[in-house]
């Protein structure tokens, strides 16, 4: 890891909450910013995150539960941090009636800020102050549509995780903003850090911003036909067998055109579409968590070669297999 004196500077972080926020996009970024602190401590590393809650005006501010934060600082175009991290709320519309400083302060100091962050639907309150005019941004996918709709100008992408464009980042919503700090930690402190803080943390996985927001499991899940779950389920069991339409139409004992109406109309996707997708899924975590070679995962995965699984890697997130892996694994 390099030892350069920059990459180790304090670098201030302001958390920015107003009434109604949710609770825990404000305390999980928090808690990953604390835990990188601990861990540079016990490396005998320089630097870390110097964290505070700010509002529009200092004092208790009331989340989404029982919980209420201290805000000890207020948001001003004269007192910048170097990250500035504006969380989401359920009413969103209210939030932004409710607190039109925060929209305000957005306008002015977005071209200003090193980064510009924005939690969940808390990408409404960049939206609204200007600063998706032209980017790539995302959300919790429940408001994707909306956000959408009401400003034209943003190019939503509804299944990331955690989308960085320039110097503003948007993540999906609650849990994905630990994502999107863990991310902002790799590229302050390295890979190291960051995996460690997630180990630390419990996260089962560092996930990378173009990771779907749904996985195949949660998806099978959400079925209501019980014999095409089922099928999902069986075929994430039997990812290396041939998975041809015949095959499986015959399986749930249905002609291949009525089976592949009823799978799109239970799922929004085509079989093949599926099974790509839980493929992807699975070669992903391999790759994260052994060093198997990449033709034996494309063989386990059911990609058959290399190639086919590099094309869907490429397409997906944008990178190869192995350069996913080395961004990526956990193993040592």
């Amino acid at each position: 890891m390099s030892n350069d004196v920059q990459q180790y500077k304090i670098r201030t972080v302001d958390i920015i909450v107003y009434p109604g926020f949710k609770a825990l996009e404000a305390i999980g970024p928090l808690k990953v910013f604390d835990y990188a602190n601990s861990c540079l401590h016990q490396r005998n590393l320089a630097g870390g995150y110097e964290v505070a809650i700010a509002s529009t005006k200092t004092g208790m501010v009331s989340s989404d539960t029982l919980m209420s934060l201290h805000a000890t600082k207020a948001i001003s175009i004269l007192a910048l941090p170097d990250l500035g991290l504006i969380v989401g709320a359920h009413d969103i519309e209210k939030a932004l009636q409710d607190s039109p400083e925060i929209v305000e302060w957005v306008a002015s100091v977005a071209p200003k800020m090193s980064r510009l962050v924005a939690l969940c639907t808390g990408s409404f309150f960049l939206a609204e102050g200007g600063a998706l005019n032209g980017r790539r941004a995302t959300t919790h996918w429940s408001f994707a549509e909306r956000l959408s709709k009401k400003y034209p100008g943003v190019k939503v992408d509804a299944d990331a995780i955690f989308i960085r464009d320039g110097n503003i980042w948007t993540s999906a919503g609650v849990t994905a903003g630990m994502d999107l700090a863990l991310a902002i930690v790799e590229e302050d402190f390295g890979r190291e850090v960051a995996l460690e803080v997630a180990r630390d943390l419990v996260i089962y996985l560092k996930r990378p911003g173009g990771q779907s927001q749904f996985s195949v499991h949660l998806s099978s899940q959400m079925t209501t036909h019980p014999t095409i779950r089922e099928l999902q389920n069986w075929i994430m069991s039997h990812l290396d067998d041939d998975l041809n339409t015949p095959k499986l139409a015959a399986r749930v004992a249905m002609s291949e055109r009525n089976f592949t109406r009823v799978f799109h109309l239970e799922t929004a996707e085509s079989p093949a579409d599926f099974i790509e997708r839980a493929r992807f899924e699975v070669a992903r975590r391999l790759l994260e968590e052994n060093k198997s070679p990449l033709k034996l995962i494309s063989l386990k995965t059911g990609f058959r070669t290399e190639e086919k699984m590099r094309r869907v890697f490429q397409k997906k997130i944008g990178v190869t297999p192995k350069v996913y892996r080395e961004r990526f694994s956990t193993t040592v």
